[in-house]
């Protein structure tokens, strides 16, 4: 039976037409805005252990006074022992994401996973995605990239496909932050092969391949993300960027104004908006002068 009943941070990246830009990778929404996973059935109910009813309310806090809950969370690390101290590193790590401590965000998430035994792969795993994502956030990509290849091996030996996933998009994500874009695409192709219903990966493998040049491929897998998720609006802007590239602007202007007609009030509509504009309007088709 797992100790601890954490929170599985989920993949939630920039996309668009560049989710790797090293200027938006690894900002707080990558850690702070991703939902928690069902509970394992396995685990002891969350309120039932000391530990676990400390970590939510130390999170209930979090959503209304960041500052506050990382000043407990420092007490509790202070004071406690064993899982104690996990749970405190844990929301720690949480509090200091939330305030732009991206280096206080990794110490904590670091040490919440050292101190986590051994026994326990998935919640190391789950730290060292934290830490990677927090050392992104703080322009650290080399250590990242060291921090989620560590992640990736215990969520590997954890036989956990979602955390395989997180870890390999993320490791791919940092790779991209080094310019080490080809090497970037084989993380990515572990992703989708794990979890080939997943709009997301497929959407970063198409935006990675079109930054490569590689318009047929970047086609292809903006397809199955299409297939996938047909209104997701950061789709539809991919879709729209891939096709302009390859000279296909009917169908540019087709994906993007899709964008808009779905999703009006959204940010994906606003960005194919100005895709729009930059294209300019159609030009009227240009009809030969019949010769008197």
């Amino acid at each position: 039976m797992s100790l601890f009943p954490i929170l599985l941070p989920l993949a939630v990246l920039q996309v668009g037409p560049n989710p790797y830009n090293t200027s938006v990778i690894g900002g707080p929404d990558d850690l702070r805005n991703r939902p928690e996973r069902p509970q394992d059935p396995s685990q002891p109910a969350a309120l039932t252990d000391p530990s676990a009813a400390w970590l939510s309310q130390c999170l209930t806090q979090l959503e209304t006074d960041a500052a506050r809950a990382h000043a407990q969370a420092q007490i509790k690390r202070s004071e406690g022992l064993g899982v104690e101290r996990v749970v405190a590193n844990h929301c720690l790590g949480l509090a200091a994401t939330e305030l732009g401590l991206w280096d206080d965000a990794r110490a904590a998430f670091i040490a919440a996973r050292d101190e986590t035994p051994e026994g326990e792969i998935r919640a190391r795993a789950r730290f060292g995605a934290m830490a990677g994502n927090a050392a992104l956030g703080g322009g650290d990509a080399a250590g990242a990239l060291t921090l989620l290849e560590a992640a990736q091996v215990d969520a590997q030996t954890s036989a956990s496909t979602p955390l395989q996933v997180i870890t390999a998009i993320d490791t791919a994500r940092a790779l991209v932050a080094l310019d080490r874009g080809e090497e970037a695409l084989a993380p990515l192709e572990i992703a989708t092969s794990l979890a080939p219903q997943a709009s997301e990966g497929w959407l970063l493998k198409a935006t990675l391949l079109r930054r490569l040049d590689r318009l047929g491929d970047a086609q292809a897998a903006i397809e199955q993300a299409v297939a996938l998720s047909p209104q997701e609006g950061d789709i539809g802007l991919e879709a729209g960027v891939i096709a302009i590239l390859a000279g296909r602007e009917d169908a540019a202007r087709a994906s993007w104004q899709s964008v808009i007609d779905t999703q009006p009030d959204s940010l994906a509509a606003e960005s194919a908006r100005g895709y729009l504009a930059q294209v300019g309007p159609v030009q009227p088709a240009v009809s030969e002068d019949p010769t008197p």
